[in-house]
């Protein structure tokens, strides 16, 4: 377990569990999209590294409007317009699946009727072609979407938009996220967390913690 959540151990009892879903309950990557469309291994690490990035992408996740962006992109780098374009296309493409175990540890805590909500840095109009392409968020009792409320993590005020639409404390909840500046902001707040790694760690923790 991390030194940011290795106390959590001996905090309150949890009543809630938070997700992130980026990397957490869903693979993502940019290169499953651009791999298909970019032959050159070279010319693709470039293009993810400089054009379409995942800085960039965040300006979209945190609210920043999908039009100006890509005029904006593609003024800069001309020669990559349609597969800038291909960003807003075929954004779904980048999302390849679950991340492995963690649909299941969902499950397991919506059987034993732990409640369910998620945080996540996802942009509106993506969101809207995403969320019904998976079942496993019928489960969530709320997704709080950075894209809605033109706030991100690590923003502060996401989380506590967020503990007031859930109506649980903080130190009543556990926060699971892959990014560890998301997990430190959490935490500076008073929310219990989980810096994620794998299903089975998460697993471990939510055993230890006696979620599960």
């Amino acid at each position: 377990m991390s030194e940011v959540d290795s106390s959590d151990r001996q905090a309150s009892s949890v009543e809630a569990v938070v997700f992130d879903v980026g990397r957490v309950l869903v693979r993502w990557d940019m290169r499953c999209l651009y791999s298909k469309l970019i032959d050159d291994p070279v010319r693709l690490d470039w293009f993810c590294s400089t054009v379409v990035t995942e800085d960039w992408h965040y300006q979209h996740d945190a609210g920043r409007d999908l039009g100006e962006m890509l005029v904006e992109r593609k003024r800069a780098y001309p020669d990559c317009a349609d597969l800038i374009e291909a960003y807003a296309t075929r954004f779904l493409e980048t999302i390849p699946g679950p991340v492995q175990g963690t649909h299941e540890v969902v499950r397991r805590l919506s059987a034993k009727g732990v409640p369910l909500y998620a945080i996540t840095n996802f942009a509106s109009l993506f969101w809207r072609q995403f969320r019904p392409t998976d079942p496993i968020f019928d489960l969530f009792r709320d997704v709080v979407v950075s894209g809605d409320e033109k706030l991100a993590k690590p923003d502060p005020e996401i989380y506590r938009l967020a503990a007031q639409r859930f109506g649980h404390p903080p130190h009543k909840m556990l926060f699971v996220d892959d990014n560890l500046a998301n997990i430190t902001a959490a935490r500076v707040l008073g929310w219990q967390v989980h810096h994620f790694v794998e299903a089975a760690a998460l697993e471990q923790d939510l055993l230890n913690r006696g979620i599960l």
